[in-house]
């Protein structure tokens, strides 16, 4: 994973937008509420001008947010992201995935990934 630069810094998250509209994320280990990611959802609004665009996320570990987090969290993704690709050492996004995802299934295309490359491969589709 190679950071680019300049990143716009977020309190879960460090973002970058490239050019071709992708928006990467380098996910923080801190624990995720509502109101944390109420002001992220605000941040990513104000970097993309409000317009759903494609994420590719670098996971990082992060203790478990509580129910009322993950289902408000899940609310926010399509007002945000066109599609999701999620890049971390294998499992860890699968674990994720169960955790936020497990009596419905995800509001936008979501993927799991080990290599940056194919995940971007992935997310093109969304662009």
């Amino acid at each position: 994973m190679q950071k680019r630069t300049p990143l716009i810094e977020g309190e879960i998250a460090d973002y970058y937008f490239d050019e071709t509209g992708i928006l990467y994320s380098y996910s923080k280990s801190i624990l995720r509420t509502v109101e944390n990611i109420g002001r992220n959802v605000s941040l990513v609004k104000q970097i993309t001008n409000n317009k759903p665009v494609p994420l590719l996320i670098f996971l990082s570990d992060s203790p478990v947010p509580d129910k009322a987090t993950r289902q408000f969290s899940t609310e926010q993704l399509p007002h945000i992201y066109k599609a999701m690709a999620m890049v971390s050492k294998p499992g860890l996004s699968q674990l994720i995935m169960r955790i936020l995802f497990k009596f419905q299934s995800p509001p936008i295309p979501m993927k799991s990934f080990t290599d940056e490359q194919k995940a971007l491969e992935w997310l093109e589709q969304f662009l």
